[in-house]
């Protein structure tokens, strides 16, 4: 998935780009499986609401070889080279699940204004690209962004340790509202495997799931390898420390892998 010209001007002026369906549904259902387990395992990597149900799972590339190829895909890996001009490390990667009842907030924020003040990274030099794995509603808690917001720079910030069971640098409804004022605010909605790339600055934000339906995305934080981060308080599965550039897998990688376990199951039923 390479950008064109047009794309990277948008990019540029409004702070993110969607893309409705890139990845298939045999890749998505792999992920949901592959995800529905990893949300079940008693890992210090998975972190959870204060109802129990999971609320991110960190690091989930390490350990699981679907996510391991998606964190190379070259439909992820391809355009953020390109916005970010020069080859890539994977400076976190998570799969935030918002349970349908149960899903709460994320407050407002910036990314980059995290990975500077816990991680000093030195410049927004790094972004997010989210993968669909569930349908995105109106409904269901989607992402809240504000467009061009991230041409104000990083902005002031608390740390809030009490909202959520996530600890994040917010910020205050004031600046919220004067940003939205100016920019408006979107909430890209879509079918499962829809990709969203969205700047390391811009302000966003996403609401409780209180809906019947899960609503589960992938986010691959990818920063330019020079760039990396300078402080290394957080625990290495949610800032990395691997500085090695990512070489993106073949294509239909994902795609050959989710056919070999279809096939595995087929033979499983057919053996019984």
């Amino acid at each position: 998935m390479r950008l064109t010209d047009a794309q990277i001007a948008e990019f540029d002026r409004e702070g993110y780009l969607f893309f409705p369906e890139a990845f298939n549904p045999e890749e998505v259902k792999l992920l949901e499986d592959e995800a529905k387990q990893i949300f079940k395992l008693d890992r210090e990597e998975v972190w959870r609401e204060k109802s129990g149900v999971a609320r991110t799972a960190f690091a989930a590339h390490t350990y699981n070889e679907a996510f391991r190829r998606l964190g190379a895909d070259p439909r992820l890996i391809t355009p953020i080279e390109q916005l970010l001009r020069g080859r890539l490390y994977m400076h976190q990667y998570k799969i935030n699940a918002k349970a349908a009842f149960d899903g709460e907030i994320w407050q407002w924020h910036q990314d980059y204004g995290t990975w500077a003040r816990d991680d000093k990274m030195p410049e927004p030099r790094a972004m997010n690209i989210a993968v669909f794995i569930d349908e995105v509603t109106p409904m269901n808690g989607p992402l809240f962004l504000i467009p061009r917001s991230h041409k104000a720079g990083v902005l002031e910030a608390g740390h809030d340790l009490e909202s959520t069971s996530y600890p994040l640098w917010t910020l205050d409804r004031a600046s919220v509202r004067r940003l939205a004022d100016e920019g408006g605010m979107v909430a890209p909605c879509g079918k499962p495997g829809s990709v969203l790339l969205f700047h390391g600055n811009l302000v966003h934000a996403s609401p409780p799931n209180i809906s019947p339906y899960d609503r589960t995305i992938v986010y691959l934080s990818l920063c330019e390898v020079t760039n990396h981060i300078r402080q290394f308080k957080r625990k290495e599965w949610i800032a990395h420390r691997d500085f090695t550039p990512i070489d993106a897998l073949p294509e239909g990688s994902l795609l050959e892998l989710a056919r070999q376990k279809q096939a595995e199951k087929r033979q499983a039923v057919a053996a019984e």
